[in-house]
């Protein structure tokens, strides 16, 4: 079993930066080499979309095309965390921000559909006013 749990949404101001994390846990001492983490997002009355996915292994990245140049993923190894640096935010970035794990996801390429992805974390809201 896998846990995720993201912090850091909060509301920001269009131009604005955010940084998300997202920190995951398993039993038994397992390890995520083989893993892709996603990062996913919902608005109101819209369909979850993907942001962004990062290898764990080599730290291969994928962005959407709405938010390259804007968004970066990362991770830090020792900490089992994944972060997303959203820099110049939009009103139409506000949504709810989830995390997800791909346990096999690793020399897949780009990871960009909800059911490539077995664990989710709760969700954050992030919002951007105008």
């Amino acid at each position: 079993q896998v846990q995720l749990v993201e912090s850091g949404g909060g509301l920001v101001q269009a131009g604005g930066s955010l940084r998300l994390s997202c920190a995951a846990s398993a039993a038994w001492g397992r390890t995520f080499s083989s893993y892709v983490m996603g990062w996913f997002r919902q608005a109101p009355g819209k369909e979850r979309e993907y942001v962004a996915d990062i290898a764990w292994v080599d730290g291969n990245t994928h962005y959407s095309d709405s938010v390259q140049g804007r968004f970066t993923i990362s991770r830090d190894n020792a900490k089992n965390t994944i972060y997303l640096q959203m820099n110049g935010l939009k009103p139409e970035d506000t949504a709810v921000y989830y995390c997800a794990a791909d346990p096999f996801g690793a020399d897949r390429g780009p990871q960009t559909l909800e059911g490539d992805y077995d664990y989710w974390g709760q969700g954050i809201q992030v919002t951007v006013s105008s």
